[in-house]
């Protein structure tokens, strides 16, 4: 499905005039005609000279539309998510109670989106953050026509956020059909439906006519699936056997319904207890003990991915002014809602009064009198399950304006253009936060028992906590980009091996960033919540490059790329008097490539080159701001003796989180290597093979909570405390500050093999690509020379760097039918460590018993088959049916506490949970 051009059989450089974006010098092979050329020209993503249909000296990979078709994908986050060179992306789990926000994006060789440059027909976009994250539910998956992948560092042409490579969506130009397409896909266990429509047409031709205009929507619907419906995802308190031994992996919350009490006394030891089960003599139904108390399994009430719907727009317009100029512009919007429920809310530690009818009728009847007599306080905490899952609505509304004009004068080439990009992204919250005020005034007047089940409580009283749920709007998050750019070439010089090219351009940004808070956000009404942080972020950036193609001697050719960037200072409106935060950073970065091509079959390419990237607005700016909590619960990291110690909770627990911005973060630099051939004796085969290196300095992150709580001696200072708002009482918290770390190394190798083969009955092409990692570490935060890598195991950071990815796709076409067989494949993994004695693994006889040996799984590698048939009616009409994972692959048993959302017993961002698909598809064009 994903190939690689065909070498040329001539070698002509002609220059180009890139494309609109000088960030995106050159990308997509645009509508100008070659006016005195008998060989069509056209620009490939990562150069800007205009040349023959030919393999360059950088690897560039194409997905045309017929593949796209194929793949079975039903939006553009799920095509990318089939790209072998593809790690570390944010996925739809994420936002199940994780970082994900409702947003999914693209990561090339895993070095994170931030890395990755993402382009709609060679132009930037508004951003998701304060950074160069781009959100790809933006982009419609029906208007592609097809999508370019350079997949080596190309900062030098298209600016500071290009290390790991470039993303090029090249949508549909001089379309003069209609097509309407419609899908439906069910899942053959229940959950996860999604419907998919389209309809695209155009009309004028650019050669007769003198203009093109297409218009194209789409509408995708997916509903949500449920923990629930896949047995794999059912529970948070999940058997296994490990040598020989049966064991339970156990992922839980302290936050019990029915509710767990902690007594502190005068004189007395402390206690703590579950009084429903010393009550009862054990747990109620989606508990489990731990000590005296009990930890509730939250997993029965998540979803393994959130409903979505998603409404696309694009239009684009093309007109001739004369034979030597036209005017372009484009215009996309996108509307993208995803509604994400995760376990209902935790109270977290809070206290109730001692003479309350909740203490007097369910805690004192389980004391002595002497601990009745010295009882100090009744600390609670509890889960509002009667309030309903915490829901929320993620609702981005994306727009995307470009215009421009593009001509030849006189042996230039020329394109100038402005691009106007927003995105506005909604958090409203649907049900399932409780009201501070309501709630504990409900609690202390004693109509609702916390100590028991939510089954037991009158229907008056489950109402009444459902009613004390806040629902309305948020926080908005708004992004604006604004881009002027442009770019002119021309030939220069007359070598014996051909004429040299040089193309230089220049672009301005500006870039915005801004939060914003409701009234109830900011009134802080949300039981024991504090005030989202508010921003308002901009700051100007300035880049200039110039490229040169040299022909050295026949076959031979070198192209050389330098560029100058500037990124400005920030400047923050919510500060007094619209503060500058940091200062201008700025560096001059390069590009050095090779092609030679000894014959018409072969060509070999190398390339040499660096990167620069400032920090984003808000790793320099952010205050330090309240970051919810961990995603996994933890035990105390200090010793008893450690002063520290006396902030800790006697139990797992999850603790609260802060982040913060640093001013004086340095800018991140880069080296990329590259070596590679390409062969192709013939129309029908192909192969190449890349090996890429990618080498960062002083890259910027955050710790991972992990690696916070997993060596509190090296991250002491990260370690801070807060004052509990339910209990007044002060607690730990963790800081996940942005650092630099020094250094990050990054090889690997990416290969690709295509075959055509024509048979009496049909033809059948079949392509296999992939990615080999060899490499990839970064420097551990407050080391000198130790290193941590998540390249075949599950990482300190939360995440895997898997060693082998592959697509492998097949397609027979014959008579009226065509059919496709593809294969997805991910190499196993070390899954994460347990040490001996870990809270997490308990003995299955026993459980509230911890297993005394380490423990840790290797994840088998993972297959999956997609088969798809496609009839052809006439020239009009097609219809297919098809089926994704083939096999009802089940995601592997994963023990992993963090990353991704919520989700326990599998790790939802490498795997399919959907299971066995069915699909039906239909197109009709005229």
């Amino acid at each position: 499905m994903f190939k690689v051009s065909k070498t040329s059989r001539a070698i002509k450089s002609t220059l180009i005039l890139c494309s609109l974006s000088i960030a995106s010098t050159s990308v997509f092979a645009q509508d100008t005609k070659a006016k005195d050329e008998d060989i069509e020209r056209i620009e490939i993503t990562g150069s800007s000279i205009k040349r023959a249909d030919m393999e360059g000296a950088l690897p560039v990979a194409t997905i045309s539309k017929t593949e796209i078709l194929n793949s079975g994908a039903v939006s553009v986050p799920d095509l990318i998510s089939q790209i072998p060179a593809m790690q570390g992306f944010t996925t739809a789990s994420d936002s199940v109670g994780g970082g994900g926000g409702g947003i999914q994006d693209a990561s090339l060789r895993d070095l994170g989106s931030e890395y990755t440059l993402v382009l709609l027909n060679g132009r930037r976009m508004a951003s998701a953050d304060s950074g160069g994250t781009i959100d790809l539910n933006s982009i419609p998956l029906a208007a592609i026509e097809r999508i370019e992948i350079l997949k080596d560092g190309a900062s030098a042409l298209y600016g500071s956020d290009a290390i790991a490579g470039v993303v090029n969506f090249i949508m549909k130009k001089d379309y003069q059909d209609t097509a309407i397409s419609a899908r439906y896909d069910k899942p053959q266990e229940s959950g996860g439906t999604s419907y998919n429509f389209s309809v695209s047409t155009g009309f004028g031709d650019l050669d007769t006519d003198g203009y093109n205009f297409i218009f194209s929507y789409s509408r995708d619907d997916r509903e949500q699936l449920k923990s629930s419906d896949r047995d794999f995802a059912a529970t948070g308190l999940v058997p296994f056997t490990y040598q020989d031994t049966d064991l339970i992996f156990q992922r839980t919350s302290a936050n019990a319904i029915p509710g767990n009490a902690y007594l502190t006394f005068n004189n007395l030891d402390s206690r703590s207890f579950n009084p429903y089960r010393e009550e009862n003599g054990q747990c109620a139904d989606k508990n489990a003990p731990e000590g005296t108390t009990c930890i509730y399994d939250f997993t029965e009430t998540l979803e393994i991915f959130p409903e979505s719907t998603r409404d696309n727009v694009f239009t684009q317009v093309v007109a001739e002014l004369n034979e030597n100029m036209e005017v372009y512009s484009t215009v996309s919007w996108s509307k993208f809602d995803m509604i994400s429920r995760i376990a209902p809310y935790p109270t977290g530690t809070f206290s109730i009064p001692i003479d309350s009818q909740l203490v007097q009728e369910n805690i004192i009847p389980h004391l002595s009198a002497e601990e009745i007599a010295d009882l100090n306080k009744v600390n609670v905490r509890w889960r509002t399950r009667p309030g309903g899952n915490r829901t929320d609505s993620w609702e981005t509304v994306a727009r995307n304006i470009t215009t421009g004009i593009r001509g030849n004068f006189d042996e230039i080439d020329y394109d100038l253009s402005f691009t106007y990009s927003d995105s506005e992204r909604d958090n409203t919250r649907i049900t399932g936060y409780p009201l501070e005020e309501e709630l504990m005034s409900l609690l202390e007047s004693g109509q609702v028992n916390i100590f028991d089940t939510p089954e037991n409580l009158s229907p008056e009283a489950n109402q009444a906590i459902a009613n004390t749920m806040y629902s309305g709007p948020w926080e908005t998050t708004k992004t604006r980009l604004k881009v002027l750019e442009g770019k002119a070439s021309m030939p220069i010089y007359e070598l014996d091996a051909g004429e040299v090219y040089l193309g230089f351009g220049f672009d301005y940004r500006e870039s915005e960033y801004g939060r914003s808070n409701s009234e109830a956000n900011d009134a802080e009404i949300i039981l024991f919540e504090s005030a989202s942080p508010e921003f308002d972020l901009s700051r100007e950036t300035y880049g200039m490059f110039a490229e040169t193609v040299v022909p050295i001697i026949e076959g031979l050719e070198v192209t050389a790329a330098v560029r100058y960037d500037n990124i400005g200072e920030i400047t923050d409106t919510k500060r007094a008097g619209d503060q500058t935060v940091g200062e201008d950073k700025s560096d001059t970065t390069y590009k050095l490539s090779l092609a030679y091509r000894p014959t018409d079959a072969w060509l070999i390419r190398a390339s040499l080159g660096t990167g620069f990237k400032a920090a984003t607005m808000r790793q320099i700016a952010e205050p330090r701001i309240e970051f919810g909590v961990t995603s996994s619960s933890y035990a105390c990291p200090f010793s008893s003796s450690d002063p520290m110690a006396q902030f800790c909770f006697d139990e797992l627990i999850q603790y609260d989180v802060f982040r913060e911005g640093y001013a004086a973060l340095r800018s991140e630099t880069s080296k990329q290597r590259s070596v590679g051939f390409v062969y192709s004796p013939d129309t029908a085969f192909s192969m190449s093979i890349d090996w890429w290196q990618v080498n960062m300095e002083d890259q910027v992150t955050r710790l991972e909570e992990g690696q916070i709580f997993g060596d509190p001696v090296t991250y002491r200072d990260l370690f801070t405390t807060k004052i509990n708002q339910g209990t007044g009482e002060e607690v730990l918290a963790i800081i996940q500050a942005a650092v630099n770390i020094g250094e990050s190394n990054n090889q690997g190798v990416d290969w690709a093999f295509n075959l055509t083969q024509d048979f009496s009955f049909g033809s059948l092409k079949s392509s296999v690509n992939g990615t080999y990692m060899i490499e990839s570490e970064s420097l551990r935060v407050g080391t000198d020379n130790t290193f941590d890598t998540s390249l075949g195991r599950f990482g300190d950071n939360n995440e895997v760097t898997f060693r082998n990815i592959i697509q492998f796709n097949n397609t027979l076409t014959h008579d009226d039918f065509s059919h496709s067989l593809n294969m997805s494949y991910r190499s196993g993994y070390d899954d994460q460590y347990h040490a001996g004695g870990s809270t997490r693994i308990r003995l299955a006889d026993n459980i509230s018993e911890r297993y005394a040996g380490g423990v840790q799984l290797s994840v088998p590698s993972y297959m999956t088959f997609n088969y798809l048939t496609k009839y052809h009616f006439d020239d009009h009409l097609k219809l297919g049916f098809g089926i994704k994972n083939v096999f009802d692959k089940q995601p592997p048993l994963s023990l992993r506490t963090g990353g991704a959302g919520h989700q326990v017993g599998y790790d939802p961002r490498y795997t399919d949970v959907l299971g066995r698909t069915f699909y039906l598809t239909a197109d009709y064009s005229f």
